[in-house]
């Protein structure tokens, strides 16, 4: 097993990866930009290495930065968390090339899985269900008319090496198509230097659902179930929440099944969260992430597996010891995203965190970097705090989250906290009658 683990990410992750490798007996190197200096995760490393200022491209995004100190302080492993360079495949290869283990899946998955287009084939191939659409980069409007007119309005134009929402763009007739096009393209361009476009057929009133993913170097692979994330607004998750409410047996029992010889056939290494769109009965891939996702502790709750120790066991080659059946699922479990912002305008609301008191009890749980004193940086994304509740049924699960929400305490700047509780007050949302565009219209009619 590896001696020492360099986290190449920040915040509530940084944490979280921290606290897993000592319960495991690895001692933590924290790499961090001097905004970062007094972050929670800094403070409890066992080593800590600034690597440069503020700005994401000169430090949590700089590689030889990582690296040496990577080197310097004898790390064996590199953990990339989530966003900065968790999915990057060229860091994957320098890392491996530098006889350090990067805890995540090939280089070559990653690249593959970047790559809408590709990854999408890819899935079709190993036999998962993909939304219909073009079988390649759309390359002229001429072509984008004829696939739209094929699958039928509307459509979804979507950049091959887009997330988050951009270089995302919906025509609903022939007269808007190339519009759309012309503005997915500039986005797209301009977020990835890649204007690559795709279209998709656009489902009205879909949910997302992802099921997450393990798979061994020893061909061996498994899923744990899967997580309801439809209520976003534009297109980033607020709440998550395992298992879904719509989702019968037999269903989960195909779509996983599906996924788990797909998996293995793939060779996949690590953990990954395959994403669906699911619409009148019949799922959809849209995207493979191929790395921790935040979202990742409602499974953890319903399951009882620590995924980040998975992914260290599983880097370090170590087969994962149990089979599917072996995989069980216990109650449920739902995850509100607490961001400093504006629960109404979402502004960004850094500044000094004058009070702060988490709640407790029996299954709750706060993945949270803040401390009274400690102040948020502007720099970087707004999230700062995760609670997770657990009960025996979705109902219990709900009076615990409401609870809980009461009781969180986080004084000086403005938090989402209050957004959450309207959320699990509405009626439709505690009906389990919702999708990916329900969030954006409630709030629209709560003003």
């Amino acid at each position: 097993m590896f001696e020492k683990i360099l986290i190449a990410s920040r915040g509530e992750i940084a944490l979280r990866i921290h606290r897993a490798c000592h319960e495991m007996g690895i001692e933590t190197v924290a790499v961090h930009s001097t905004a970062d200096s007094e972050a929670m995760h800094v403070r409890l490393a066992d080593e800590a290495v600034c690597i440069g200022p503020p700005n994401p491209a000169e430090s949590y995004l700089n590689m030889p930065a990582i690296l040496s100190a990577a080197e310097i302080t004898g790390a064996e492993a590199i953990h990339p968390g989530y966003g900065f360079l968790s999915e990057n495949a060229r860091f994957a290869d320098i890392v491996a090339e530098h006889g350090i283990t990067f805890i995540g899946p090939s280089a070559a998955h990653i690249r593959l899985m970047g790559d809408k287009i590709a990854a999408k084939a890819e899935m079709r191939r190993l036999g998962i269900p993909v939304v219909p659409g073009s079988d390649g980069p759309v390359t002229n409007d001429a072509d984008a008319r004829r696939i739209a007119d094929d699958i039928g309005y509307p459509v979804l134009v979507k950049a091959s090496a887009g997330g988050g929402g951009r270089g995302m763009k919906v025509a609903t007739s022939a007269a808007n198509l190339s519009a759309a096009l012309s503005t997915a393209r500039a986005e797209a361009a301009a977020s990835f230097g890649n204007d690559e476009l795709y279209i998709e057929k656009y489902l009205a009133k879909p949910r997302h659902i992802e099921l997450q993913v393990l798979g061994d170097s020893h061909g061996d692979a498994v899923h744990l179930g899967e997580r309801e994330c439809s209520l976003q607004r534009r297109h980033q998750k607020v709440l998550e929440e395992a298992r879904s409410p719509v989702l019968g047996a037999a269903e989960r029992k195909q779509i996983g099944d599906i996924v788990v010889r797909a998996m293995a056939e793939f060779g996949y290494l690590g953990a990954g969260t395959i994403e669906f769109l699911y619409e009148d009965g019949a799922f959809f891939f849209i995207e493979m992430n191929t790395r921790l996702q935040v979202e990742h502790p409602v499974t953890e709750a319903i399951t009882g597996l620590d995924i980040v120790r998975e992914q260290i066991r599983i880097a370090d080659g170590q087969p994962l010891g149990y089979a599917q059946k072996d995989v069980t699922f216990n109650g449920h479990a739902i995850e509100c995203r607490i961001n400093a912002e504006d629960p109404k305008t979402f502004a960004p609301s850094p500044g000094r965190v004058t009070d702060y008191h988490p709640p407790g009890g029996l299954g709750v749980r706060v993945d949270s970097g803040l401390y009274a004193g400690y102040r948020v940086p502007p720099h970087y994304d707004s999230l700062i705090a995760k609670l997770i509740v657990h009960g025996t049924s979705r109902d219990e699960c709900l009076m615990r989250l409401r609870r809980s929400l009461e009781e969180f305490v986080i004084g000086g700047i403005e938090t989402t906290i209050p957004l959450h509780q309207r959320l699990i007050a509405d009626p439709e949302f505690i009906a389990g009658d919702f999708h990916v565009h329900w969030l954006e219209q409630a709030m629209t009619n709560w003003g």
